[in-house]
């Protein structure tokens, strides 16, 4: 089974991600793996503070991804997956592509404004044949319709 993977974060474009890795799975009887990273410097340690905040954030990252899992379940018909991981964002990518043989795809959001600036892909783009599996890029500025006739 092809799995595409996409990185879970507050950006607006990362929905016209999760739209497109979804629908796409469904066409080819693939799976969606939707990663979420807790930056380390986010974590505040001592006195136990760090697993509050951890906690804090697993619980925020579940409520974010309960939202785009019903409409994936509702929708395209595929049951995402969640991994939750901790460090830095296209350091995580690169070592979930690693462990999971089954990642074919990752699916990254674009931003429509011109400023933006997608510092994972900036990352994986610095060092590209590091990345066992093709990107595919998706504009966040697509319209539903568009992404389905695309898809």
């Amino acid at each position: 089974m092809r799995k595409f993977l996409v990185l879970l974060d507050d950006s607006k474009e990362c929905l016209n991600a999760i739209r497109f890795a979804s629908m796409r799975a469904a066409k080819t009887d693939g799976a969606v793996v939707i990663l979420a990273v807790i930056p380390a410097d986010e974590i505040q340690h001592g006195f136990g503070v760090a697993d509050v905040m951890r906690a804090e954030a697993r619980e925020r990252i579940e409520a974010h991804y309960e939202v785009f899992a019903k409409w994936m379940r509702s929708r395209p018909g595929v049951e995402p997956q969640l991994v939750i991981r901790e460090g830095d964002p296209a350091e995580e990518l690169l070592a979930q592509i690693a462990e999971d043989g089954e990642i074919g795809i990752v699916v990254l959001g674009l931003s429509a404004d011109k400023g933006g600036q997608n510092p994972v892909l900036t990352r994986l783009l610095r060092d590209p044949l590091a990345l066992p599996c093709p990107i595919t890029l998706v504009p966040g500025d697509l319209s539903k319709d568009r992404l389905e006739a695309i898809t």
